[in-house]
């Protein structure tokens, strides 16, 4: 059947929270995690503001019902939601607290703010679909390209399962998503390089992952991993050969450091991924990398000669604050301060027309 038209009406018990949901992290997703475990999970998602709106506005509105699917879950059929996981974890909770048991005090007085409207856990809209696929389009759009967008290693994980569980190839995923190919590919051959590393620390692993994404597009990693960013999927299954996975290894700890939190990552300001990218296209600086335990991001980028531009910048500055100051110097010739401050200035002048062997004319 493809998704349906007719609105329909169940009850809070017959809906099973989507196990597969990307959303819980590519470790906590599979058919035989708990519903407990999935609530537990997405307890963590600040569902609290949705059980308020339930009781202030009188219910579930109908125009927000819920996308669910018949299949089978637990070795039974079951009403698994596809859509709006996040509504009914926030009911489940709410309808907790109000029976006693609330998870934490914040639930505790939510319970206790309003009675909660009539059939609110007897009566829930929803549409029903024939299937997963049927509703990859509307997902994809939604999650990956639209207004309720899904952290990067949340959409390449969806992305992922398009091409290797459904057979997609980039072109086909990019069709059902409304994006672009490049960034589908991306997106997948991150994931799958992502699964490749194998053990990584969850901690902050949303903001680590968008970096290491990021990188990608520097020539410096994709030298050093020798990795192919515009592989086909079938390539991209493992991005990088085994001749080069201690390289993967290191950049692995680089980018995320070590479970044990023993290392660190080399950096955790996104805006630095270029320069991550300057100083493996470095051969000393990639040395010092290797052999240093826990390196020095501005020592390795003053190795590979990377900070070049930020040299630039700031005596392009000095430049501009002079020629700016020279505009009103001449009102101050008897300030010792200001004298104090020229003489610092022709000082330091001075030693960088010796570096650079520039004849200061006068």
């Amino acid at each position: 059947m493809a998704i349906g038209t007719e609105l329909k009406y169940a009850m809070l018990d017959e809906f099973y929270l989507d196990p597969m949901n990307p959303r819980l992290g590519r470790n906590n997703t599979g058919r035989n995690v708990p519903q407990e475990k999935v609530l537990e999970l997405m307890g963590e998602w600040t569902i609290e503001e949705l059980a308020l709106s339930y009781l202030e506005s009188g219910g579930f509105w109908t125009h927000e019902a819920l996308l669910v699917t018949k299949e089978k879950l637990y070795g039974a059929q079951r009403l698994v939601v596809i859509e709006g996981n996040r509504r009914v974890a926030a009911l489940r909770y709410l309808r907790d607290a109000i029976n006693g048991r609330p998870a934490s005090p914040k639930w505790k007085e939510i319970a206790k703010a309003r009675k909660p409207p009539d059939g609110l856990f007897e009566k829930i809209p929803y549409i029903e679909i024939g299937s997963r696929e049927e509703i990859e389009s509307f997902l994809g759009f939604r999650h990956v390209t639209g207004i309720k967008e899904w952290q990067p290693a949340e959409k390449a994980q969806f992305i992922a399962k398009m091409i290797d569980e459904r057979g997609m190839d980039y072109t086909q995923v990019m069709r059902k998503i409304g994006s672009k190919t490049d960034t589908v590919r991306q997106h997948y051959i991150s994931y799958r390089l992502l699964l490749q590393i194998g053990n990584v620390p969850e901690e902050d692993l949303e903001e680590r992952f968008s970096v290491m994404y990021l990188s990608l597009r520097t020539q410096g990693v994709q030298k050093y991993l020798q990795i192919d960013i515009y592989a086909d999927p079938k390539s991209a299954k493992k991005p990088v050969s085994k001749k080069h996975l201690n390289n993967l290894a290191n950049f692995a700890l680089w980018i995320f450091g070590d479970s044990d939190k023993e290392i660190s990552p080399l950096f955790t300001d996104s805006r630095q991924v270029d320069n991550f990218g300057r100083i493996l296209e470095s051969k000393d600086a990639v040395e010092y990398l290797e052999r240093t335990k826990q390196p020095s991001f501005d020592v390795a980028l003053r190795i590979s000669g990377g900070d070049e531009p930020e040299i630039i910048r700031l005596v392009e500055t000095a430049a501009d604050n002079i020629e700016m100051a020279l505009t009103r110097a001449h009102f101050f010739k008897k300030s010792k301060e200001l004298q104090k401050a020229v003489g610092r200035v022709a000082k330091d002048a001075s030693q960088l027309a010796d570096i650079f062997k520039v004849t200061i004319e006068k």
